[in-house]
């Protein structure tokens, strides 16, 4: 399945350059902007808003209730990558979740051991307007057991990632990203969340973005 979609993927880019060793991996900025993810089964996964501090490594995603396609209704995921700790909140009744991040690999910034690919241009890079530019990464995902292609443009803006699980993988594209946080409240801890405790991780789970959507 990795072998065949990253295929599709090159099919609608034009390839420009080989992978060599003057490549490094980059990270992203401060974002704002909107996220789809969809299984490669068909389904929607997720689609909505998010919030992301690239500094402070944190996440914020709220999915879109009103999307006709979101499966994810009332997902609601603040996510401190530094500290290994993740908030399932429920903001209608005023409740939330506190649990261990085991695996911080995120969708929105290329991991320092990624491995540089290629770089493309999806459209046409002769027609002004018509053509984009980016980079493509890919590795190994240790703690999920899979593998993951991620693209991102010139000034690391990412813009669609492939994540290959043994039991499941997803597509993930950003829309409307803007490098700014546009309300930094989004990434504090809600008032009625603060003295929830930690819960104990049953055996076997793994907390991490992705599984929340499996």
């Amino acid at each position: 399945m990795y072998a065949a979609i990253t295929l599709f993927v090159f099919m609608c880019l034009s390839a420009t350059t080989n992978a060599d060793h003057h490549h490094h991996p980059c990270h992203a900025p401060n974002m704002t902007g909107f996220m789809s993810v969809l299984a490669l089964k068909g389904d929607i996964k997720g689609y909505g808003a998010f919030t992301y501090d690239s500094m402070g490594k944190k996440l914020r995603f709220r999915s879109n209730e009103s999307h006709p396609m979101n499966t994810s209704v009332g997902l609601d995921l603040l996510m401190f990558f530094d500290e290994g700790i993740l908030y399932e909140i429920d903001s209608k009744n005023k409740s939330c979740e506190k649990k261990t991040l085991h695996c911080t690999m995120h969708p929105l910034d290329v991991p320092d051991d990624a491995t540089f690919m290629s770089t493309a241009n999806g459209g046409s890079p002769t027609i002004e307007g018509e053509g984009l530019k980016v980079t493509t990464w890919t590795g190994s995902t240790v703690d999920m057991k899979g593998h993951y292609s991620m693209s991102v443009t010139m000034g690391c803006l990412p813009v669609w990632s492939f994540f290959f699980h043994e039991s499941s993988s997803f597509f993930v594209s950003l829309t409307e990203v803007e490098n700014e946080i546009k309300d930094p409240d989004q990434l504090l801890v809600p008032s009625y969340c603060l003295a929830v405790p930690l819960e104990e991780t049953p055996e076997g789970t793994v907390n991490s973005f992705l599984n929340e959507f499996m």
